[in-house]
């Protein structure tokens, strides 16, 4: 088997190769990685029956844990999804690496075909939060439990409530937006 850096830090996120025994979720984070792999093997035809075996062992394992990751999402390395369960990812959600997901967190679309989340790295999702459309989550932010997110939160804060509202916090103010870097704006000139 060839190696994989990112499952290594997802390894290394859930503690090492024991946790498979006792973290079903972590089922779903290899799952998720082969698919990837397979997506950049060569086109032919150990790819076409690679891809046949990965899509009824998705549902397998979607069922089994209640976790979906699609092949499609763009999941960065060392991502931890403690108590598994409820959890569903958007085919077209872009999480950072070193995230952290709880059990009923949803990363999705409003409307269908819609623009998905976008989470910088370090971020930490509480249980059952929702965060919906195209919102950016900066580096290093946390979203409390049960918050529905459908604005961006900047890089270091954090966002509570339904719908959630932007707290302050490690010196973030809560009213910038996020640049497309991932960043936040310079701070406006007093006038």
């Amino acid at each position: 088997m060839a190696r994989d850096p990112d499952f290594e830090a997802d390894l290394a996120a859930y503690g090492g190769w024991r946790a498979l025994a006792r973290e079903q979720s972590l089922w779903a984070v290899w799952l998720y990685r082969a698919g990837r792999r397979i997506d950049r093997r060569p086109p032919g035809a150990a790819r076409r029956w690679l891809g046949r075996l990965y899509w009824p062992l998705f549902r397998l394992v979607e069922t089994v844990t209640g976790v979906s990751l699609p092949k499609g999402a763009d999941i960065g390395p060392g991502l931890r999804i403690w108590h598994f369960g409820g959890i569903f990812v958007n085919e077209s959600a872009r999480v950072g690496a070193r995230c952290v997901l709880r059990q009923g967190v949803t990363l999705g679309n409003r409307h269908p075909d819609g623009p998905s989340p976008w989470l910088g790295d370090d971020v930490e999702i509480g249980a059952y939060a929702q965060i919906l459309g195209g919102v950016r989550v900066g580096h290093g932010a946390r979203i409390g439990a049960m918050a529905v997110v459908l604005q961006d939160v900047p890089d270091g804060a954090s966002a509570v409530g339904n719908p959630a509202r932007v707290i302050a916090a490690r010196g973030v103010r809560p009213a910038a937006a996020i640049t497309a870097d991932g960043g936040l704006p310079p701070p406006e000139s007093a006038a």
